[in-house]
């Protein structure tokens, strides 16, 4: 599997649990002490993740950074 494909999916899968607790990107990324702008690039698959980044991203959904990568 390519890396951007792989950036692909990890955005796709934030998008989705960011929008199924009803979340905007700018609400969400105050959650998550980050940028607007780099959720979105995230979710876009542009941005490639720092692991610490990860984990802040993984608690302000709820879950664990397992169960965020789980179905990449």
């Amino acid at each position: 599997m390519a890396k951007a494909d792989l950036l692909i999916l990890l955005g796709t899968r934030i998008r989705e649990l960011r929008k199924a607790r009803g979340l905007s990107q700018e609400a969400f990324a105050a959650e998550c002490g980050l940028d607007r702008t780099y959720i979105g690039g995230i979710e876009r698959g542009e941005r490639n993740v720092a692991i610490r980044n990860l984990a802040l991203i993984a608690k302000s959904l709820g879950i664990s950074m397992s169960e965020l990568l789980s179905e990449l």
